[in-house]
């Protein structure tokens, strides 16, 4: 009889030890409940076993109405909602940690403005101290996203360096302070807010609980509580999630499923936010979530916020971003006397090179190798310096043409500095020189190239064919440049499959942007030659893109309004 209480004992307790294994979480669009923008898409996700009641916002950063932007409160902490109003935003979730006690910021705060806050740099746990990198989102000029550890060596953006692994702390053995050497300037940071630990990084779980140390901070890592995360996806879409928990409705996540959940949305890196009582959604003024069973909002400092793009210094949607550094392939160093620069705040992690200023007979030569045909724009990166020419000449070889662009380079260093947008060829003629052809100074300085495109279709001009007794075509049309009306030229070919003569047929203009602008043509065609006018009456100068498709073949064009 003993055995079998033993026995039925043993049993019971395994059975309260085993954790329940959690349902799928049932996820509802319920955007059209709130008042969000064109790109921003709103998810309630809900499960019975164990409870749970959390939210996401899925910002679409590449539609050029939108950007989220970190926030540090001016006059110190606030609840979500006042929080969000103040900034008139259109939708809001908590930032990262703060002394309840006090105003100050245990987490970073970036944006134009500078670096408003900054991560903690040590923590001490029963009398050791600890210096920590901690989970950072940051947000570049050209809308690229990534999360990294980072560390402030100072109080200015040039002072933050981001590493491709924490410091790795251990409970009980300190890791070395991190330094310069093994980390990287973020020098082309525009915005970002801090938190941790990292949960996701390169598509997979790596949450650095240990090494942030976040053991004996209130941050538990299996236990489930109220959560705040932010990630992104590979095709450029902010995740921010929050997560209700400590109710009878909802439990929370622990740290290691919320990893998970994070890359079952579709994101490739992420991180935690300030959680338990902080973690709060807003939509305007309007609260989405319960933070502790009620409407209780407890003042944050911080909050990352979705709001229109010109309230965040970005460039609009980049579909295609090459940069080419002098140590890269695409580079070449012509003629003797090159020399590294020892100047710091040259482009990754290849110093940038000099050479005296003569009559040409020097240069770098950076070979584009473009995909295509389309317009680019050009920037540059140098290290100024007093020394530097004030005239150095940029030579841009593009489609048919060469142009000179003469820049100063003892001004502006450390940054990507606009040299002008040009259509090229697509092929081995495309490239850049920098010469040493130069009178005002005594060096240039060669560094790195960056290509942007903001074309969003970035496929060829040249017709695309199924088979090769097709003739479907789409001409140039005319006249091009037009003001304020254009003839476009098409031909519809039979397909000859299954007895079908033609697909439907769409011809639409888009803008430079990508966004639709309007549909000229939208049905079905028999097989032959067509003209249509595009009116640009409406419709601001500048240049759009006319599409052709039907079904499985399509071609597309450059247009040029000049009014």
């Amino acid at each position: 009889m003993v055995s079998r209480l033993i026995y039925l004992n043993v049993i019971i307790a395994f059975l309260f030890a085993v954790e329940i294994i959690p349902q799928s979480i049932s996820w509802n669009d319920v955007t059209s409940s709130y008042n969000l923008p064109y790109g921003v898409k709103m998810f309630l996700g809900t499960r019975s076993t164990p409870v749970l009641k959390t939210w996401y916002l899925e910002v679409d950063l590449k539609k050029s109405n939108i950007i989220v932007k970190p926030y540090l409160n001016p006059i110190g902490k606030e609840g979500i909602t006042a929080f969000s109003s103040r900034f008139n935003t259109y939708a809001a979730i908590n930032g990262g940690y703060f002394d309840v006690g006090s105003n100050a910021s245990y987490s970073a705060c970036v944006n134009q403005l500078g670096v408003l806050a900054r991560n903690i740099s040590s923590v001490t746990r029963s009398g050791t101290s600890y210096y920590v990198t901690r989970g950072f989102f940051g947000i570049k000029e050209t809308r690229e996203l990534s999360i990294d550890w980072i560390y402030h060596f100072g109080s200015n953006k040039s002072d933050l360096y981001k590493y491709s692994n924490p410091t790795n702390n251990l409970e009980g053995t300190p890791a070395p302070a991190p330094n310069m050497i093994n980390g990287t300037r973020y020098n082309e940071l525009v915005a970002g807010i801090g938190g941790g630990p990292v949960l996701v990084k390169d598509g997979v779980s790596k949450i650095t609980y240990t090494q942030e140390v976040f053991w004996g901070s209130g941050v538990g890592l299996e236990n489930r509580d109220p959560r705040t995360a932010v990630g992104f996806t590979a095709d450029n879409k902010v995740i921010m999630l929050v997560a209700d928990g400590r109710q009878v409705a909802s439990e929370g996540f622990s740290l290691i499923e919320l990893a998970q959940v994070m890359i079952n949305l579709g994101c490739v890196e992420a991180m935690n936010l300030d959680g338990g009582g902080s973690s709060q959604m807003a939509v305007g003024n309007q609260l989405v979530n319960l933070p502790v069973s009620s409407t209780y909002q407890r003042p944050i400092p911080t909050m990352l916020a979705i709001v229109p793009a010109d309230s965040l210094p970005t460039l609009p949607p980049i579909f295609y971003n090459k940069i080419i550094d002098t140590g890269d392939p695409d580079c070449s160093l012509i003629g003797g006397g090159w020399t590294a620069s020892t100047i710091s705040g040259f482009y990754g992690t290849t110093q940038s090179m000099y050479v005296t200023k003569g009559s040409g007979d020097k240069y770098a030569e950076f070979k584009l190798n473009l995909p295509q045909s389309t317009n680019f724009e050009i920037s540059a990166w140098w290290t100024a310096a007093s020394n530097r020419a004030k005239d150095v000449p940029f030579i841009i070889h593009h489609l048919n043409e060469i142009d000179t662009v003469r820049v100063d380079q003892s001004i502006n260093g450390s940054k990507w500095n606009r040299i002008g947008e040009w259509t090229f060829a697509g092929d081995a003629l495309d490239k850049v020189i920098i010469s040493n052809a130069a009178t005002q100074g005594d060096v240039i300085v060669a560094d790195a190239i960056r290509i942007l495109s903001f074309d969003s279709l970035m496929v060829s001009t040249k017709e695309i064919k199924i088979k090769k007794d097709l003739n479907f075509e789409l001409l140039q049309n005319y006249p091009n440049p037009f003001n304020p009306v254009t003839k476009i030229d098409f031909t519809i070919p039979p397909v000859g499959q299954d007895g079908i003569l033609s697909y439907n047929t769409l011809l639409r203009i888009y803008n430079i942007l990508g966004d639709e602008v309007v549909t000229l043509v939208d049905e079905v065609k028999p097989p032959g030659n067509y003209s249509v006018e595009f009116d640009g009456t409406n419709y601001s100068s500048g240049v759009y893109f006319v599409k052709l498709s039907n079904g499985f073949m399509q071609s597309v064009r450059k247009i040029v309004l000049m009014k």
